[in-house]
């Protein structure tokens, strides 16, 4: 019988157990307290599985030619980055995501971390736990400008929510939907414009060369001084040192992050000593009904694929394949 590895977060039970036993797969889970973002961890879970439910762990060049069997990396979430493509094609291995699912999540959680660093968390909380009784004005939030780079499925579910909020909204993105655009008079802008006018920036681009650390000491001078900084999108889209230099300058007053360059976030990361900085770790897209949706995602691409489907909206790598089959590594 074929065997499906979960290494997601949260996977011990969900809608995919079932979609896969009754698609004919044995369901696997990685023994508990493994550090699944370490590959040599992982390869001894995974060497003789035939797809994974895959979490934002790494996937690098040669764990994958470690797998012989591996036909399927079904990534939970929309995120890639962390999987080698190139290696990916040449083994013929399947790498899909979960597009559609998480957005609302992710909108949702962007305005956490905005609303709690707007109003002056971490720190806040951190004096009330010091015993310290500090009462200090932060700036109201409703009547700034947000600028949202990138405004995909995610970035659009965020700017509904600052229109809500009463917030002007300004967006950066190469080819925006217009009707969006129009229906919620958001104001388009170049990137620099939209820096040097936005008291929130909020990130909501895919990592790519292009977009590698976009948010660097060239474009943090640019910000307007006192804003804030979100990212919950990818963590190699912004220089941590440069984020560092710009928040310890004052320049910055603050940032919310859910991702980072690497992660787990290292415990020598001098942002976990600022009090400026709220944080969680990569979980913006989860919540219970994304969780629902995406490990269900997995679970039918998968089973899709191992009987002839090719779900080409999910499917992110082996562009121009048309005659990919389940059984050729076999």
């Amino acid at each position: 019988m074929p065997t499906v590895v979960c290494t997601a977060l949260n996977t011990h039970e969900g809608p995919h157990i079932p979609i896969l036993e009754a698609g004919g797969f044995e369901v696997v889970h990685p023994p508990k307290g493994v550090n699944l973002y370490d590959p040599a961890n992982l390869l001894p879970i995974v060497r003789d599985c035939d797809a994974v439910v895959a979490g934002s762990e790494s996937w690098p060049a040669d764990l994958i030619a470690a797998c012989p069997k591996l036909r399927v990396l079904s990534r939970t979430g929309v995120g890639f980055d962390a999987i080698d493509l190139p290696a990916c094609d040449r083994h013929r291995v399947v790498v899909a995501t979960t597009p559609g699912v998480n957005h609302h999540a992710v909108a949702e959680h962007t305005f956490a971390l905005l609303l709690g660093v707007g109003r002056g968390f971490p720190s806040r909380d951190q004096h009330v736990r010091a015993c310290t009784w500090k009462r200090v004005s932060t700036p109201r939030i409703i009547g700034t400008t947000i600028g949202i780079v990138g405004l995909g499925r995610i970035g659009r579910a965020v700017a509904t929510r600052a229109v809500g909020l009463g917030m002007k909204v300004i967006a950066f993105d190469p080819y925006p939907n217009r009707e969006f655009v129009e229906q919620w008079n958001i104001e388009l802008a170049d990137l620099d414009t939209l820096l040097s006018r936005s008291d929130y920036v909020t990130l909501h681009l895919p990592m790519g060369q292009e977009t590698k650390h976009i948010m660097n000491a060239r474009t943090f001078a640019k910000m307007k001084p006192g804003s804030v900084l979100i990212n919950t999108a990818r963590g190699l889209l912004v220089d941590e040192n440069a984020l560092v230099d710009a928040l310890n300058s004052g320049h910055l007053r603050g940032a919310g992050l859910d991702v980072f360059e690497v992660e787990p976030l290292p415990a020598s990361s001098p942002l976990l000593k600022m009090d400026n900085v709220l944080m969680s770790g990569h979980l913006a897209g989860l919540d219970h009904e994304s969780q629902h949706d995406t490990l269900t995602m997995c679970a039918e691409t998968i089973v899709s694929l191992s009987k002839g489907g090719w779900p080409a909206e999910c499917v992110r790598n082996l562009a121009g394949v048309t005659n990919w089959k389940w059984t050729e590594k076999n």
